[in-house]
């Protein structure tokens, strides 16, 4: 064998020696990939008139992730047409910018959720979490009746304010201070629905922008 193969021939020979190279190059290849998304991520900024949750859709977030909603639905319409000819316009970056944690999900046992936001009535919703089934015979999607008897627990929402805060959300003092007004009286119901009614409409983008064109995926 030629002797600029030599090096070749002795990384094949130590099986030990080609598995810690071979996770090397790999690990090149994939930040190479990797770290331009995150510092496109990072570079999102929300237009002035996408704004942060107000205090009800903030609850009905927080209800949202804890029944593990996002098992069932996405909230990402992909560039493909037959996803755009369904659930409309594709999803941009910007639309989940303060969802944490993001919600766009993978798996559709229901339908994508990203422009349900006035697509149906709040009596509707009502119905479609009370008994699914009564709306759409073929769901198979369980019953969420009970939220209609857990009331939103205000000191929690209100560190869950803060602690968006701290991270950059630009929630006021004030605006954390009056959540509780907000939210009294209503229940996980409520703000569930609140939640829902607001997806592509509340988190989208009037104006064109650059960050508007920022594709989620």
């Amino acid at each position: 064998m030629s002797s600029r193969y030599k090096y070749f021939e002795g990384i094949e020979k130590r099986a030990w020696l080609l598995g810690i190279l071979t996770a090397i190059f790999l690990s090149f290849g994939g930040l190479a990939e990797v770290l331009p998304l995150f510092v496109a991520a990072n570079k999102v900024e929300a237009p002035e008139d996408v704004k942060p949750y107000e205090p009800l859709r903030l609850a009905g977030f927080e209800t949202y992730v804890k029944n593990g909603c996002y098992l069932c639905h996405s909230q990402m319409i992909r560039h493909l047409g037959f996803e755009t000819a369904r659930y409309g316009q594709h999803s941009t970056a910007v639309e989940s910018v303060y969802d944490r944690p993001m919600q766009w999900g993978s798996k559709r046992t229901g339908p994508d959720l990203a422009r349900v936001g006035g697509k149906y009535s709040d009596e509707w919703q009502r119905q479609h979490l009370i008994d699914p089934r009564s709306v759409v015979p073929s769901s198979n999607m369980p019953r969420y009746n009970w939220l209609e008897d857990y009331s939103i627990d205000a000191e929690r929402l209100q560190g869950t304010m803060r602690a968006m805060q701290r991270l950059g959300t630009p929630y006021s003092d004030e605006d954390i201070e009056n959540a509780p007004k907000a939210v009294e009286g209503k229940t996980q119901m409520d703000a569930l629905i609140a939640y829902l009614q607001g997806l592509g409409i509340d988190n989208t983008p009037k104006a064109s922008s650059k960050a508007e064109e920022v594709p989620a995926s």
